[in-house]
């Protein structure tokens, strides 16, 4: 059964190539989070729901390539969520998925014992931001909470994040033990607030929890134990940084399963080493632990 369970959204990007070409790309933050840890050997699921058509089965299919618990995941008869990325550069955006499979997602077909087992248990990105999936993202994560399990938080900044959302954001990270933030996303998430402010903010509001902050090229810090661990990024030849920030957080949850005894600096390590990793790649890359075990090591 899984100790690491990620509840949230799978999609599929439609982006443009050129000015007719577009590519289809299956992802979504949470989903990409699960095949992160899946791939460096923990015991996970990605617990949502996908269509029941080629898009939702190509999402099933590479669930099951990266060893995820696929009794987690559901196939709805309802339409594919999809994100549709015209540009990419300048960042450019919309998602297309009313009444989407999504949103149906049925939290009572879920294993019977699936909190007996989990450990750790993720949310984030839009998934908190779509209605009515939020509010019962919203109440698992209240009931894991009780039930001692960790809980882990990506808010994942995305145009959805309304006025509406400001609540959900400071419920879930009151809720959290581990929360990880990007400079982008802390940013846009509190507009009016310096970066210092912001993260000031964030700590005010779970001030026992552990804050990772990711500030891509120029590094990551940790804040853990009432102590600041810093390191900048590894030094690697990029593809492109989509997935980054996902695998970092899959790979931080991996540690702190994996190797509990290890100290904040060596997860901090760890979640860098996957980031950079991911960044070798093109596409949302989820890397094994050969792969980041030896970049350490180089290291």
């Amino acid at each position: 059964m899984a100790r690491f369970v990620v509840f949230g959204e799978a999609l599929t990007d439609f982006i443009r190539d050129d000015g007719t070409h577009w590519r289809a790309v299956p992802g979504g933050a949470c989903w990409n989070v699960a095949r992160a840890g899946a791939r460096l050997g923990v015991a996970t699921a990605f617990a949502g729901a996908v269509s029941l058509d080629v898009f939702g089965d190509e999402l099933v299919a590479l669930s099951r390539a990266a060893g995820l618990d696929l009794r987690f995941m559901q196939q709805v008869d309802r339409p594919p969520l999809l994100a549709m990325v015209p540009s990419r550069d300048p960042p450019c955006y919309f998602f297309v998925g009313d009444n989407s499979a999504d949103l149906h997602f049925d939290p009572a077909q879920l294993p019977q014992d699936w909190l007996q087992h989990a450990q750790t248990v993720h949310f984030g990105s839009i998934s908190l931001a779509r209605a009515p999936l939020a509010g019962r993202l919203v109440d698992l994560a209240r009931k894991a909470k009780a039930a001692g399990r960790r809980i882990a938080f990506d808010p994942n900044h995305r145009n959805l994040m309304d006025r509406q959302y400001q609540e959900t954001l400071r419920v879930m990270v009151q809720l959290a033990d581990c929360i990880k933030v990007s400079d982008e996303d802390l940013e846009r998430l509190f507009p009016t607030q310096s970066q210092p402010q912001a993260l000031a903010t964030l700590r005010g509001w779970a001030p026992d929890a552990q804050l990772l902050f990711t500030q891509g090229a120029a590094g990551m810090t940790l804040f853990a134990d009432g102590a600041v661990w810093r390191r900048p990024a590894f030094a690697i030849s990029v593809a492109d940084t989509v997935g980054a920030g996902d695998a970092s957080m899959g790979a931080w949850m991996a540690s702190l399963l994996q190797r509990p005894d290890a100290t904040p600096a060596q997860h901090l390590d760890y979640a860098a080493a996957a980031a950079a990793l991911a960044c070798t790649r093109h596409g949302a890359y989820a890397p094994e632990p050969v792969e980041v075990a030896a970049l350490l090591q180089s290291h």
